[in-house]
């Protein structure tokens, strides 16, 4: 390609799309690194790790920031479990924000792992170890921003707080759950920023989206069980509990929700028909219409991601049958997760389930978070996906383009599952936005060898640092 001589060079890679130097000086660097070092070799799994150590951890470093004891706390159920919130005061102008991210991680074991999953590992221009994409490179991140706001004497217009939780990836203490029942007074805020969700997408090595979650999915897993009196394997009867589950599970597999869209994802489509092209972009548009195209409908379902994008989506996940290898089983269970559009519950899928399994001997039964299980699941819809709200649109619009210049916003609904499912349902609109870049092809959370790049983590650092400026810069 033939350099313009008008840009010089700097300014030639930003205006082709490609990440900006980050704007983040060396001891910035080095500091930002550190944190994210101490984070990443901090166990915080359910299992044997401790989010306590690694909230103490982080509210040390603000202290040590000169952030005031009265403005850092660790606090939680128990010993394990605890979660640090940090206050950075403003002028009070206007209501504060609240910044949210989980410091517990999901179970790694060292023989699945080329590198030591708690050990920080850089090489090849990436960062290794457990949390790096999900979510402690966000954690250091936001911690950075608000020691370079206190080195800086920064004033915001508005109070911004910080909570490091437990529990996003499972166990029975979620911290933003617990500190909105117990404290609420702590957390309280205009609107949340998660960057649990969102942010920019690469391929080949340049920015093709920046996403904002403005909407998520209800988690619910669901126990299918089978029960009959089993017997001699050496006669087999049809009345085999296993067939009864698997057969049943088939016709899950079959079946799709109603395809149905809302403000967010209806957006998301409109939006993304200009990333892609040829009929994938024409499918976009048409899915968007009102009414909207069935053809297309069916052509993007094929699609993983779009798919879920469009519907609830139910999916086993574990079996578990039989009791010896010569008897027939008297028992077979199965756990279904599903991730369920905004609007509606976790019983109501339940009783979907009912009607696709299509088998009186199957009991369909609702496992919640703590692993407790019910005859019936709870009956309040997801939150309704918030008003986008146009001072943040605004914000990150910028900032992107500044960055990342060309690169297109798009508002997206997770098909995941995030602590903003707390903070909506306690009337705080909450969104995902995160400034890691990641390949499309190297999404590796909850994966082996979790991975970022090294460049995508200091342009993070940069990216909220500037963002949160212009969200809470004086009017």
């Amino acid at each position: 390609m033939k350099l313009k001589r008008s840009l010089p060079m700097a300014a030639f890679f930003c205006a082709a799309g490609f990440a900006c130097t980050a704007q983040v000086d060396s001891a910035a660097k080095q500091l930002a690194r550190d944190i994210f070092r101490q984070l990443i070799e901090i166990n915080t799994t359910d299992s044997i790790g401790s989010t306590t150590v690694a909230a103490e951890a982080m509210a040390k470093r603000l202290r040590d920031a000169g952030f005031p004891e009265s403005d850092v706390q660790v606090l939680g159920p128990n010993a394990r479990k605890g979660n640090m919130v940090a206050r950075l005061h403003g002028t009070g102008a206007r209501r504060p924000i609240l910044l949210i991210g989980h410091l517990d991680v999901v179970e790694a074991k060292r023989e699945d792992w080329s590198t030591d999953p708690f050990q920080f590992i850089e090489q090849d221009g990436y960062f290794y170890g457990r949390g790096t994409q999900d979510m402690k490179d966000a954690d250091a991140i936001m911690v950075m921003a608000l020691i370079r706001f206190r080195q800086e004497g920064y004033r915001p217009d508005r109070d911004i707080i910080l909570a490091l939780t437990a529990d996003e990836e499972g166990g029975k203490s979620n911290g933003v759950d617990w500190l909105l029942r117990n404290n609420r007074d702590l957390i309280d805020a205009e609107y949340v920023l998660n960057p649990d969700g969102g942010g920019v997408y690469t391929q080949g090595g340049k920015a093709v989206m920046m996403s904002i979650d403005a909407s998520e999915k209800l988690y619910a897993d669901y126990q299918l069980e089978v029960t009959n009196s089993g017997g001699h394997s050496s006669l087999p009867v049809p009345d085999n509990a296993i067939y009864h589950l698997t057969d049943a599970l088939a016709r899950l597999e079959r079946y799709r929700f109603p395809f149905e869209l809302n403000e967010v994802t209806r957006t998301y489509f409109q939006r993304m028909a200009g990333v892609e092209s040829g009929q994938t972009a024409a499918d976009m548009r048409a899915v968007a219409k009102n009414p909207p195209n069935t053809v297309a409908i069916a052509r993007l379902s094929t699609d993983a991601l779009f798919n879920a994008e469009m519907r609830t989506t139910c999916v086993a996940t574990r079996l578990d049958a039989g009791h010896a290898n010569n008897a027939l089983p008297q028992t077979a269970r199965a756990i279904v997760n599903c991730r369920i559009l905004p609007g509606h519950t976790s019983e109501e899928v339940r009783r979907n389930l009912i009607q696709i399994l299509a088998d009186p001997k199957i009991t369909v039964r609702y496992v919640s978070d703590a692993g407790d299980i019910s005859d019936t699941a709870p009956n309040e819809p997801a939150a309704a996906p918030p008003t986008l709200r146009p001072d943040v649109m605004q914000a990150l619009d910028k900032i992107t383009h500044e960055m990342w210049p060309g690169t297109p916003v798009i508002p997206a609904m997770a098909t995941g599952a995030s602590d903003g499912v707390f903070t909506n349902a306690a009337g705080m609109p909450t969104y995902g936005v995160s400034g890691v870049a990641i390949a499309f092809d190297d999404v590796r959370a909850h994966g082996r060898d979790e991975r970022v790049r090294v460049q995508s983590f200091y342009d993070g650092v940069d990216f909220y640092h500037r963002l949160l400026r212009e969200l809470t810069s004086p009017q």
